[in-house]
């Protein structure tokens, strides 16, 4: 566990600090300088805590990645359960940085693993094109319209022009289910894909069955939570792979002789898969098929 642990609650203009096991308090501007400033107060046994919050925590990732600086990037809801949790009601800049920090106290939350500059580039464009994909769909508008195919174009030449990116591109686009929209997406918004075990990459995916029991009653699991658009994407690909990969094949045919529902089948081979492709990005292997 950490010596001291800092919450820190983001917004584009300012980060509200707190420190335990002191308590003490602080606000900063959410502007380069500032935050490289106070970088330069840190222990290398504090551990930073922040949500995860698109357009305000660039800064400051940056900033502590530079320094080799252990932080966590919590998901929202997991904060805000958090608090819930211990009581907590009431939402403020304060209120929120000192829940983070206990949560740093309380939690064995995971140090964050940097995101290199190509996969935080690529996760921008994949962003983007999600957007431009919405505006398609509410406007009615042809693909070409929206500048569908541009993105697509620019996101193919950014992982190729990446090494790292380009070496798995080539192992995972060779099994069946994962197309340039999946793989793009596994690649920029699922950076710990080959580094973390099965079962805390399923959980990041949101395919982690949850246990949902009280006293003797003991209700089916479920899944929920994590990374929605990496969970959407390895449904996707299972759709294919679960028909067409040895291992996912003869996991179906198991499940089925047990009565499992297909959809339930599905959710397993969604879950498989990320096992499958950390095996093959460790050895630097394809897939054998047959």
């Amino acid at each position: 566990m950490p010596q001291s642990v800092i919450g820190c609650d983001l917004s584009l203009a300012f980060l509200d600090l707190c420190d335990l096991p002191s308590g003490r308090m602080q606000r900063i501007p959410d502007t380069r300088d500032a935050i490289a400033e106070w970088a330069e107060t840190l222990t290398p046994e504090t551990l930073v805590v922040f949500e995860a919050t698109s357009g305000c925590d660039a800064i400051l990732i940056a900033t502590l990645t530079e320094r080799a600086h252990p932080f966590s990037r919590v998901n929202p809801r997991q904060a805000r359960e958090f608090a819930r949790a211990t009581g907590v009601l009431a939402k403020t800049d304060r209120v929120d940085a000192r829940v983070l920090a206990q949560m740093g106290v309380a939690l064995d939350l995971p140090v964050t693993r940097p995101v290199s500059p190509a996969r935080a580039t690529l996760a921008d464009f994949l962003r983007r094109r999600r957007q431009l994909v919405d505006m398609r769909k509410a406007e009615k508008l042809r693909r070409h319209s929206a500048g569908h195919d541009d993105i697509a174009e620019q996101i193919k030449a950014m992982i190729a022009a990446d090494r790292t990116l380009a070496d798995q591109a080539a192992l995972m686009s060779a099994v069946p289910g994962i197309g340039p929209t999946v793989l793009a997406i596994l690649l920029g918004e699922l950076p710990e894909l080959g580094t973390l075990c099965r079962r805390k990459i399923a959980s990041l995916a949101g395919l982690a069955p949850h246990a949902r029991e009280s006293g003797t009653w003991k209700g089916a699991r479920r899944i929920w939570g994590g990374r929605r658009k990496v969970r959407e994407a390895l449904y996707i690909a299972a759709l294919s792979a679960s028909r067409r990969v040895p291992a996912l094949i003869a996991m179906r045919d198991r499940m089925r002789a047990k009565g499992k529902a297909p959809k339930t089948i599905l959710i397993a081979a969604a879950r498989q898969l990320p096992v499958i492709l950390y095996a093959m990005i460790q050895k630097g292997q394809p897939l054998q098929i047959t």
